[in-house]
């Protein structure tokens, strides 16, 4: 169950959201037990958003997941969501964060996992 909310300083086309949703649906694997049938994803773009000070180009996702991954596995996957993003947004990858979140309690379908 896991989601990644993606938001940028930069304008983004549905055909980049498109793109991006793909390439996350590639990258939740990198995490064991993780695959794009449970992923959810948003792409939000044209925000106020900030990085030292700067409005220059820059991004952050935000990954929540259910239950816990292994430290090499979230740099792999950290390492995926740089890239994907520096490519699809032309962010430099020194202005990327990405944040990471183990949920406990996970619900879908009228019940918690």
């Amino acid at each position: 169950m896991p989601f990644i909310r993606t938001t940028t300083n930069r304008p983004v086309e549905k055909s980049t959201a498109d793109k991006i949703t793909a390439a996350c649906g590639q990258a939740i694997t990198l995490l064991r037990g993780k695959t794009e049938d449970w992923l959810m994803v948003e792409v939000t773009g044209d925000k106020n958003l900030y990085f030292k000070g700067s409005d220059a180009p820059c991004a952050i996702a935000e990954v929540q997941i259910y239950g816990k991954a292994n430290p090499t596995e979230l740099d792999n996957l950290t390492d995926a969501m740089t890239k994907i993003l520096s490519a699809s947004l032309d962010v430099p990858a020194d202005r990327i964060y990405v944040r990471y979140e183990e949920v406990s309690h996970w619900g879908w379908n009228g019940s918690n996992f």
